[in-house]
C-alpha cells in the first residue's frame, strides 16, 4: 500500500483515539472472529499513521486475490458498517469523491457486549505511535517563509524611503509636485502590497 500523508483532521482523530479510555461496544470482539480481526487490522495501520480503506484491510488480512472479489468486499464493508454503528470504527472523509471509504479506530481499548476488555495495541506500541505523531506534528508546524521575509523587508525599505522623500519634498522652499506625487504614490502602493504580504498565512 502506498504511504498516505496525514491530514490535520486525521492527526487530531488519531490523537483522540490514542488518548481514549475503554469504549463500550454492543458487539462481540472475540479473538478469531471477523470484528476483532478487522479492528486489529485497522489498528495495525493506524499505529503506522495510516488510515486504510476496505481494500487495504482485505489485502492485509486475506491477500491480493480477495481485493477483486466484489461480493467479499461488500461483505467486509457491511461488517465495518456494523462496527461503525457500535462506535468501534469511524468512517473518515474521502480525499477524492471516487476514493473508497477509509476507517479509523475510535480507541485502542474496548469493552465488548460480553463485558470483555479488549486491547488492540500495547502500551509500547501506543507510546511509539504517539512519538511518531509528535514528530509529524512538529514537521507540520509553520516555518517562516524566507521569500515572504525578503519581500516584507524590501517593501518596508521602499515604503520608508518613499515617506522620507515625500516629507523631504514638502519641507523644501519650493515643492516639486512630481517628486511629491511620485514618492507618495510609491508609498501608497507599497503599503497595500505590504498589507497583502502580512495578511498571508
Amino acid at each position: 500500500m502506498a504511504q498516505r500523508k496525514l491530514t490535520s483532521t486525521e492527526a487530531k482523530f488519531l490523537q483522540e483515539a490514542l488518548a481514549a479510555d475503554y469504549i463500550n461496544s454492543n458487539i462481540r470482539l472475540r479473538e478469531g472472529e471477523y470484528q476483532y480481526n478487522l479492528a486489529k487490522a485497522v489498528s495495525s495501520f493506524e499505529l503506522e499513521l495510516q488510515f486504510p480503506d476496505v481494500r487495504d484491510i482485505i489485502k492485509v488480512m486475506f491477500g491480493e486475490e480477495k481485493v477483486n472479489d466484489i461480493q467479499f468486499v461488500r461483505k467486509i464493508q457491511t461488517i465495518l458498517k456494523k462496527m461503525e454503528k457500535s462506535n468501534i470504527v469511524k468512517i473518515l472523509p474521502k480525499k477524492n469523491p471516487w476514493d473508497l471509504q477509509r476507517y479509523g479506530l475510535t480507541s485502542f481499548k474496548f469493552q465488548d457486549v460480553d463485558r470483555n476488555l479488549v486491547v488492540l495495541a500495547g502500551e509500547e506500541q501506543v507510546k511509539q505511535t504517539k512519538n511518531m505523531l509528535s514528530i509529524w506534528l512538529t514537521q507540520q508546524a509553520p516555518v517562516p517563509d524566507r521569500l515572504r521575509i525578503v519581500k516584507t523587508l524590501i517593501l518596508l525599505i521602499v515604503l520608508g524611503a518613499s515617506y522620507v522623500t515625500s516629507v523631504w519634498s514638502l519641507l523644501q522652499p519650493i515643492i516639486n509636485p512630481v517628486i511629491f506625487i511620485s514618492a507618495f504614490s510609491v508609498a501608497a502602493v507599497c503599503s497595500v502590497m505590504l498589507g497583502k504580504v502580512l495578511a498571508k498565512k
